[in-house]
């Protein structure tokens, strides 16, 4: 063989390879890297690569491998939006999974909507997201404000009875929803008996939150809600501990996960009462095997627990697998008939995927946050948590009936 003969089938062998990694199955992740969500954002990343490592492992899904494509979303609905159309357009993924807000998800939902591909929502808690501006390419893993409300209340008027409450409240569609559902599930509904600040979202400043603890404290109530998230949540659980509300009212989140209580602390955390669908160490307490099989991995692999965010990006990536070989397929309308009223288990009890709305059912934890001693007695200072309540899924939730009014209250239809 000649020279150029040689040179020209090195080439054909090159371009020979091509084929395998444009067959690979795509899975774009819009995920905030940077701003005040970030680290919700990397336990996402981490837990998304978990599973992809392990599916390919195994053998992909359908016998093909499987490739992350990432992109980050900086906490902006707009660029969240930009993301999914280019990770769409541009990277041919199959699908798109990823966000640490509501307005985030809500805004790249859309997106893949009008592109043709699911989007499947992470840590989203808005009732929007699945509810008013819900639609038929957005499937929701976590639950949302409706359902932590519905679990939290029922613990709270068990507990502190007719209580006086304060709400220092996140301005954005998942404050207002939180707030809004806190209050209906714990009767109290009457602003002037139990008032409310409102913070500035995103751009809340350690003044704001100051102010809002303030007036809470200045109410007498015997009860602060704080709706908040994120690093929001950090300073404004800081704040309450300096001024020594902790000593004065109960604090209760809507919302609860590790890496949020790592950066407040084991010290200011404590008794504290708030909601999760998933932390590390609820597989352990309540004898999930698969579920203390994702910590192991997670912790051996990274070498911090894993969030209850990880959880839902792990378990995403898994379902999408599943849903994927169910059908025989990746095309979008198969794979929405496939995951319409699938019911499964992974992590925890058993989930599903409701037909009407797309939102997961699963078991809401009402959890207390142990004493300093018991966190720190952890080698990586993360047992936080104790389930004290829960509620499953199925009763959380909102019925047809409600849901069909909230779409109607949106002008919507009442189908997704």
């Amino acid at each position: 063989m000649n020279k150029k003969a040689t040179v020209f089938a090195g080439f054909l062998i090159f371009l020979c390879s091509f084929p395998v990694l444009a067959d690979a199955i795509k899975l774009g992740f819009n995920y905030p890297e940077s701003g005040r969500y970030k680290d919700l954002g990397l336990q996402q990343r981490l837990a998304a690569y978990l599973a992809v490592e392990e599916i390919n492992e195994a053998g992909g899904i359908l016998g093909k491998q499987v490739e992350l494509v990432i992109r980050n979303t900086s906490g902006s609905p707009e660029r969240g939006a930009a993301n999914t159309e280019e990770l769409i357009k541009q990277e041919k993924v199959d699908m798109v999974f990823g966000g640490a807000s509501s307005a985030v998800t809500i805004a790249s939902g859309k997106v893949a909507k009008n592109l043709g591909r699911l989007y499947f929502g992470t840590t989203t808690s808005a009732n929007a997201t699945t509810g008013s501006e819900g639609h038929d390419h957005m499937f929701r893993e976590y639950p949302n404000a409706w359902m932590t409300a519905n679990a939290l209340g029922s613990y709270l008027t068990e507990a502190f009875g007719d209580a006086k409450y304060f709400y220092v409240t996140a301005d954005y569609t998942w404050g207002w929803s939180s707030e809004e559902s806190i209050r209906e599930f714990t009767k109290t509904t009457d602003k002037k008996a139990h008032p409310n600040a409102l913070t500035p979202f995103p751009r809340a400043f350690i003044k704001d939150f100051k102010k809002a603890l303030g007036e809470a404290e200045a109410s007498g109530a015997e009860v602060l809600i704080l709706v908040l998230y994120g690093d929001d949540l950090v300073r404004a659980l800081k704040v309450a501990y300096e001024m020594g509300l902790k000593d004065k009212m109960k604090i209760v989140l809507p919302n609860i996960t590790l890496g949020i209580a790592q950066n407040v602390g084991a010290t200011i955390m404590e008794d504290v009462i708030s909601t999760t669908p998933w932390e590390w160490m609820i597989p352990y307490q309540l004898g999930f095997v698969r579920g203390q099989e994702f910590a192991e991995a997670f912790t051996e692999k990274y070498g911090v627990r894993p969030t209850s965010t990880a959880a839902t990006a792990y378990g995403i990536v898994y379902q999408y697998k599943d849903a994927v070989e169910r059908a025989g397929t990746t095309r979008t309308p198969d794979l929405i008939k496939a995951l319409e009223g699938h019911e499964f288990t992974l992590l925890k009890d058993v989930q599903q995927w409701r037909a009407f709305d797309h939102q997961n059912l699963q078991t809401v934890y009402v959890v207390r946050s142990k004493k300093r001693e018991d966190v720190v007695s952890d080698p990586l200072r993360s047992d936080f948590f104790e389930v004290v309540g829960s509620l499953e899924g199925e009763k959380a939730a909102q019925t047809l009936a409600q849901w069909r009014a909230e779409r109607a209250a949106a002008n919507k239809p009442p189908h997704l």
